[in-house]
């Protein structure tokens, strides 16, 4: 009997069994896997995203190793905190005021609270299936919920949450007249853990254009884009200027860290000691120097050719599934995207929830697994790469993907 619930702490780690064997991971180097057995596996969930750099980066992992030499937890203010927290302001515009946490739930959790507190309003408006957290406020109206398939008319909420359709121009308009308590609205610059459901054009800054109207605030949850696509906001290369950002996972390539990022006078309550803040392990000295180094890493990376690389993938899976013909799309960008068994990927999510098949993800899943490639058997699941995704490691993945195209042909026919 497992001492852990589950088999696992986290409910986004279980896989289903291949040839009724579990899968448990031994270590990791730079876009690889080994699991228990030294079997060895193209990763491409890194981490749901953290692992940008690639796993066990030697000057990452030597600067956090120095960082927990030094002391773990000194309690109090630290030499390493300051230079982390000026190395990621250099990157974030505006939003130069920094706290830092532990995880991305925490970090929203922060955010909505700056919101509150600035605004004297209660309730947080979130894209319906959007996943910010596993908090329970804001883990209302996650995908595959009940409530994130909702009639326009008849809109889910709480005393401190209530859902928006994401690119549903007019629903931001009735949010407002149905709701004069919304301290902020919270989005991602993609809907991502919704399969990587790209926004319409100019919706984002409708919707930041009808909450600042209102004097609700905007905050970007970046725990998963942030640095994904260049080493800074996503949203403000979608042209928005957010009130408050979160951002996680790329920043620490895997270490846990994550940071609430604000204008001074949003967060100033929190300076002033108005607005309850804590952490034992927030702001730690090994999270610092993880910052410090991955942002050293990040701004020396090649973005546009990783992506180009990336999106070279995106079309070689759609011929190999088409060659065996199968219909397969993809959405998001070119080192973060959802796989979709249609002709078209999904631009609501009222459309993604009829394409997804539990099913096909599975079975392409599992497929992709015997190929030599770890991929998430989710049907909102994402394909992530990193910089240490060369061109060889991309070949090695065509090749698994044409394999898991010819053993899925005789069971999935999309036409």
């Amino acid at each position: 009997m497992s001492n852990l619930v589950g088999d696992v702490s986290s409910a986004a780690r279980i896989l289903p069994d291949l040839d009724g064997e579990k899968l448990f991971i031994q270590r990791g180097e730079g876009a690889y896997l080994w699991d228990a057995r030294g079997r060895r596996y193209i990763d491409t969930a890194l981490g749901f995203g953290a692992v940008l750099v690639g796993h066990s980066e030697p000057g990452i992992v030597a600067g956090v190793a120095g960082a927990l030499q030094d002391a773990a937890a000194p309690s109090w203010a630290h030499v390493r905190e300051h230079g982390a927290a000026r190395a990621l302001a250099a990157h974030t515009g505006a939003l130069d005021k920094v706290i830092f946490t532990n995880s991305g739930s925490e970090a929203v959790h922060l955010a909505c609270r700056a919101a509150r507190a600035y605004t004297g309003r209660g309730r947080i408006a979130k894209m319906a299936a959007g996943f910010d957290g596993w908090f329970d406020e804001v883990a209302f109206g996650n995908v595959n919920s009940a409530e994130a398939l909702f009639d326009p008319q008849r809109r889910p909420t709480t005393e401190r949450t209530t859902l928006l359709r994401y690119n549903d121009f007019a629903d931001v308009e009735r949010l407002f007249a149905e709701h004069h308590d919304i301290a902020a609205v919270l989005l991602e610059p993609m809907l991502a853990n919704a399969g990587c459901i790209m926004p319409a054009p100019g919706y984002l800054k409708h919707v930041q254009a009808v909450a600042h109207a209102h004097g609700a605030l905007l905050i970007c949850d970046e725990v998963l884009m942030g640095f994904r696509l260049y080493p800074g906001l996503a949203g403000l290369r979608e042209g928005l200027s957010p009130d408050l950002a979160t951002v996680g996972k790329a920043i620490g390539n895997g270490v846990p860290v994550s940071a609430l990022l604000g204008r001074a006078a949003i967060l100033a309550g929190f300076e002033e000691g108005r607005v309850l803040r804590g952490g034992t392990f927030s702001g730690n000295p090994m999270a610092c120097a993880a910052v410090t180094h991955t942002l050293e890493r990040l701004d020396a990376a090649d973005y546009p050719r990783l992506i180009a690389r990336g999106d070279a993938l995106r079309r070689s899976i759609e011929a190999s599934f088409r060659a065996q013909g199968l219909a397969l799309s993809t959405s998001g960008y070119g080192n973060v995207f959802g796989l979709w068994p249609g002709t078209e990927a999904p631009t609501c999510y009222e459309q993604a929830a009829q394409i997804a098949d539990p099913l096909f993800s599975t079975a392409l899943h599992l497929a992709l697994r015997r190929a030599g490639v770890l991929a998430m058997p989710s049907p909102y699941g994402r394909i992530y790469l990193s910089f240490a995704h060369t061109d060889a490691v991309v070949e090695e993945m065509r090749g698994a993907f044409d394999d898991a195209a010819r053993e899925l042909a005789s069971t999935f026919r999309h036409g």
